[in-house]
C-alpha cells in the first residue's frame, strides 16, 4: 500500500478494518430472522435506546411487516397513555388496537378494564413490594437445596437491612 502512494500507519488501517467488519456484522445480521421475544422488545423500546445494528434491523423488520408499525404505534401510545396519565385516551386505544396485531392484548384490557383505568389514574405502585418479592426470591433460589428455614431467614434479614 505505500508502494502506491498511502501514507497513513497501521493504526488507520486497523480502524479502517475494524469499522469494515462491524458495519458487514450489522448488515449480516439481516440475513437471520430474529425470534419472536427479540422482534418484541424491539416493538417496546424507544427507538433512541436501540443500538445501530438493532434500529437497522428494526427498519428491515418494518419493511417486510408494515403492520408491525401500525402496531408499534399502537404499542407507544399506550405506553404514553400510562405514563402520562390520559384515561379519555382508553377507549379511543381500545378501539384502534382491537383491529391490528395487539388485539389479544386489547381484549385483555377490556377485560380487566377496571383494573387499568385504576392504573392510570391512582397515584400508588406496587414497584417497591414488587423489587422486596424479587429480592426474596433471588436468594431462595440461590440457596435451593442448601439450608432450612433459619438460614433463609438469617440471609433475608441481611438482604433487608442492606
Amino acid at each position: 500500500m505505500k508502494k502506491q502512494g498511502f501514507r497513513g500507519c497501521l493504526r488507520v488501517v486497523t480502524e479502517w478494518a475494524t469499522r469494515r467488519r462491524q458495519a458487514d456484522k450489522a448488515e449480516g445480521a439481516l440475513s437471520r430472522t430474529p425470534g419472536a421475544r427479540t422482534i418484541a422488545r424491539f416493538l417496546t423500546v424507544e427507538r433512541d435506546r436501540l443500538s445501530k445494528a438493532e434500529t437497522v434491523m428494526v427498519a428491515a423488520i418494518e419493511a417486510g411487516v408494515p403492520s408491525l408499525v401500525e402496531a408499534r404505534e399502537i404499542i407507544a401510545t399506550f405506553q404514553a397513555m400510562i405514563r402520562k396519565r390520559m384515561l379519555a385516551a382508553l377507549d379511543p386505544w381500545i378501539e384502534r388496537a382491537r383491529a391490528s396485531l395487539v388485539a389479544s392484548f386489547a381484549n385483555g384490557v377490556v377485560k380487566d378494564k377496571a383494573a387499568v383505568s385504576a392504573a392510570i389514574t391512582s397515584p400508588w405502585s406496587n414497584g417497591p413490594a414488587e423489587g422486596q418479592i424479587t429480592k426474596l426470591k433471588l436468594v431462595k433460589r440461590q440457596m435451593y437445596g442448601r439450608g432450612k428455614i433459619d438460614l433463609l431467614e438469617a440471609r433475608v434479614v441481611g438482604v433487608v437491612d442492606a
